[in-house]
């Protein structure tokens, strides 16, 4: 049997998800942003969020959040409002325009490659048994 090199076959993985089918650049040239403010639209027109949740869930600091969201309410995609809780808090939320145009990325990204589209019925049944138990190993249980 031939041993398989596991490093390949994580580059291969990685190069099909996020070169060779980059969806990034497309979601970004369709919208006129950077990817940077479309993640964080993406995130705000899921549910309200806190400069603070918002720079935790972008994995940044607090002054770069409020940089993007800056960008983002000049652009009339999101608004900042008090927190009904906490009146020193602010709340971002997306505007009428913000989530259409947060949609229109999600179907962007959320659109497969043409190579993952080309596979034969069985190759993806298999691909899709392999992600699932890929899946259950990084999360037991869930």
């Amino acid at each position: 049997m031939t041993q398989v090199n596991t490093t390949l076959v994580w580059a291969r993985m990685t190069d099909l998800v996020t070169r060779s089918n980059d969806r990034r650049r497309e979601v970004s040239n369709r919208l006129g942003m950077s990817f940077g403010k479309v993640k964080a639209l993406r995130r705000i027109a899921a549910g309200p969020l806190t400069m603070r949740q918002l720079a935790e869930e972008l994995i940044t600091d607090r002054p770069y959040a409020t940089l993007l969201v800056d960008d983002l309410e000049r652009r009339g995609l999101v608004e900042r409002t008090v927190h009904p809780d906490d009146r020193r808090c602010r709340l971002v939320r997306a505007t009428r325009e913000g989530r259409r145009a947060a949609a229109l990325a999600n179907r962007i990204l959320g659109e497969p490659p043409p190579a993952l589209l080309a596979l034969p019925a069985s190759d993806l049944a298999a691909l899709d048994r392999i992600l699932v138990k890929l899946a259950e190993t990084q999360n037991p249980g869930a």
